[in-house]
């Protein structure tokens, strides 16, 4: 039996049309319900790569999505208006399961500072994963209300959460030096050398307290 030929998507939905639309015309992709998903995700990220506002309610609706999820936080980390942080912030409470924690990466993604609070209530949660999830978030945005979170998580969690917490941790030190930050820095190294850390990563503090000496140490 001939098979028969797949068929064409239509001139405005293919892939080298997209590459040149306008946010407008990208948006409109996303809102036509008979648009395949694949020029939908394709649409998500030329947006992205627009940095367009208009684009960010469209996108957020797919958040839900378990196939376009992936395209729409990608569409959404790169655009610099804070609505685009705000709309992720606003899924984390409404989706469940792996679109939500992929929604908390992209809030570390971010370095969203106003996320601090709700990932820090997240990391003593009963959903392990989201945890730590958003035990990772709060290192990759750093900052020191990251460290406070992180420094309180590492006296409050066991086991495998704290090894999570405690490299979140090493991560928020390394974003506070690069920021400038080296004092609260050096000290949240400081409590990550405490005898109560695991080994690895207590290993890890000192070693970056080192680092910091000897910079200090070079000429200059």
């Amino acid at each position: 039996m001939q098979q028969q030929p797949k068929p064409v998507p239509p001139a405005e939905y293919q892939e080298q049309a997209i590459a040149s639309m306008d946010a407008a015309a990208l948006v409109r992709i996303l809102q036509d319900k008979s648009a395949p998903e694949f020029q939908k995700a394709k649409a998500c990220v030329r947006l992205g790569e627009l940095g367009a506002k208009e684009a960010i309610a469209p996108m957020a609706a797919l958040l839900g999505d378990e196939h376009l999820n992936v395209y729409a936080r990608y569409g959404l980390e790169p655009i610099a208006d804070p609505a685009a942080a705000e709309a992720l912030r606003a899924a984390v409470a409404k989706l469940k399961g792996n679109v939500q924690i992929g929604v908390v990466n992209s809030l570390g993604k971010k370095r969203d500072e106003l996320a601090v609070p709700m990932l820090g209530k997240l990391v003593y949660g009963q959903n392990v994963p989201l945890a730590q999830a958003a035990a990772a978030a709060l290192g990759s945005i750093g900052g020191l209300a990251s460290a406070k979170e992180l420094q309180a998580a590492l006296g409050k969690t066991t086991g495998m959460m704290k090894m999570v917490v405690a490299d979140a941790a090493l991560v928020c030190c390394e974003r506070l030096i690069a920021d400038g930050k080296r004092e609260p820095a050096l000290a949240l190294y400081a409590v990550l050398s405490a005898p109560t850390t695991p080994k690895p990563q207590r290993l890890a503090a000192m070693s970056g307290i080192i680092a910091e000496e000897r910079s200090l140490a070079r000429p200059r």
